[in-house]
């Protein structure tokens, strides 16, 4: 088997992890049926996204952006698990089907276990903030330690683990938070933010996906998400059925990185940041969530017993 995962051209951790995670719960899967795709972490189950004439094998995918693939052929799909009842649903599935989103059991992996806290409070964006945002300096003015979700995915994981609390407008970032029982408090920049695939898993582990909002940090940010930045509207480019690989032009990329800054001009910058630096000296201040641990538990034995039939069946 092959897993597949939606690469972004900037890097995104919470689909990364599929390169590693799925030799952890399912070793020696690499080797056995090299015709099949194993569909697992992500927002994946679109048509435009997953290539037909090839039998897919979804462990906790969901769906949310663009339109659902024609599922109903047993000799292509194997449908093991969804990550929540709301893809269940859409996909027209039993909602016991909609377990949990795969990404929960990074923190059994013995590599991240009794990792120390090195951080009292963190900060991750979405990726589409991060590339063009200011937060790395808006995070430091608020006391927050900044976790790039381009990152390399190891490395995100563990400074999330690290963290006491986390504020997390990437989806991942909370799951991960949560399953390592670090604290959370979801927030939003862009009405681009996916709330369907953030309930869908919430649902599962019964928490309440309620984000703050939080301003666009910078010009260029908002021209990316066709959001308002004081006072002027943006139209952000879109593709109809895949909002994830929305096309982010090249001199926006430019202007946003803009590597010799003079100090006025940085300083004005960091002065036009301040509504989205107070939203965040905010967020910190709100009160947190976390899923119980019974909850999770539960959850997570699901889970195995959804994979201990994948071996059953495959291996």
């Amino acid at each position: 088997m092959n897993p597949y995962y939606w690469e972004s051209q900037h890097g995104n951790f919470g689909d990364d992890l599929n390169l590693w995670l799925w030799d952890f719960l399912l070793p020696g899967f690499r080797d056995a049926h090299e015709e099949i795709l194993l569909v697992g972490v992500g927002t994946v189950l679109n048509r435009a996204l997953l290539p037909d004439g090839v039998r897919k094998l979804v462990i906790g995918s969901g769906f949310g952006y663009g339109t659902l693939p024609d599922m109903r052929d047993p000799k292509e799909w194997d449908i093991r698990c969804v990550r929540g009842p709301l893809t269940a649903g859409k996909i027209g599935i039993a909602p016991e089907l909609g377990i949990v989103d795969p990404a929960v059991m990074v923190a059994e992996m013995p590599e991240f276990q009794n990792l120390p806290k090195l951080h009292k409070r963190s900060f991750v964006p979405h990726w589409e903030s991060a590339i063009a945002g200011m937060w790395p300096v808006t995070c430091g003015t608020v006391g927050l330690h900044y976790i790039d979700p381009r990152g390399e995915a190891k490395s995100v994981i563990r400074e999330i683990a690290q963290s006491e609390l986390i504020i997390a407008e990437s989806m991942h970032g909370a799951i991960l938070a949560d399953a390592f029982r670090v604290p959370w408090v979801a927030v939003t920049t862009s009405e681009s933010i996916n709330s369907f695939k953030w309930n869908d898993w919430a649902s599962t582990v019964g928490v309440h996906y309620q984000p703050r909002h939080v301003p666009v940090s910078s010009r260029a940010e908002a021209m990316i998400k066709g959001e308002r930045f004081w006072g002027m509207g943006f139209e952000a480019q879109t593709l109809a059925d895949v909002p994830n690989l929305r096309p982010v032009d090249h001199n926006v990329m430019v202007a946003a990185a803009e590597p010799r800054q003079t100090f006025l001009r940085s300083a004005a910058k960091q002065v036009l940041a301040a509504p989205s630096t107070l939203a965040l000296w905010q967020a910190i201040r709100a009160a947190p969530q976390l899923s119980s641990d019974g909850r999770l538990a539960e959850r997570k034995d699901r889970f195995q017993e959804a994979l201990a039939a994948v071996r059953r069946a495959y291996f």
